[in-house]
């Protein structure tokens, strides 16, 4: 993979991490105000579903930066099993990614497939504020395919230089906490 598109999928990775931690702060004002509006007795009709949304928009977008920082939680019992053996190691490394890109295309094409359907059917949430339920699908749908790109990414990487992108040096020190 040449090095400008490296450059512009780090970008897309880093750029969805930022507009998490947007998210993060904006939950925590949506957060502040509810609490202020509780103490002063003025309404703040779906407060926490904007809390939740915000939370889910976080998470979403910030999977794919934290995959390649190596800060996801992986399962590294057979992983170490087979630490010795190189051609193992890589066997089983390939097929995690094979499953891992696989799983979260799937849900990038349902995640996207449910705000198509909310948008038709204009379909509102639950809660007081009755807000257009797409409108709170979207981050999540744009995490799951950055996700699966960025797992597509560690596939063909691996294949074509045979390692992926995910930092080790954060893997390795995870394992201690």
């Amino acid at each position: 993979m040449n090095s400008t598109m490296r450059r512009f999928l780090n970008s897309v990775y880093d750029g969805a991490a930022v507009l998490a931690a947007f998210c993060l702060c904006a939950m925590l004002v949506v957060i502040v105000l509810q609490m202020a509006a509780r103490w002063t007795g003025i309404a703040f009709p779906g407060s926490s579903e904007y809390a939740g949304y915000l939370m889910a928009a976080s998470s979403f977008l910030a999977f794919a930066h934290t995959l390649n920082r190596g800060a996801h939680i992986r399962v590294t019992l057979v992983f170490n099993i087979f630490k010795d053996n190189r051609a193992a190691f890589r066997v089983l490394e390939l097929w995690s990614l094979v499953i891992a890109t696989a799983a979260s295309t799937y849900l990038a094409f349902y995640s996207v497939k449910s705000v198509y359907w909310s948008l038709k059917l204009h379909d509102v949430s639950q809660g007081q504020d009755a807000t257009p339920i797409w409108i709170a699908q979207i981050p999540m749908a744009v995490g799951a395919v950055i996700l699966a790109i960025c797992f597509a990414d560690n596939l063909v990487t691996l294949f074509a230089r045979g390692r992926d992108n995910i930092r080790r040096e954060n893997v390795e020190q995870s394992h201690a906490e």
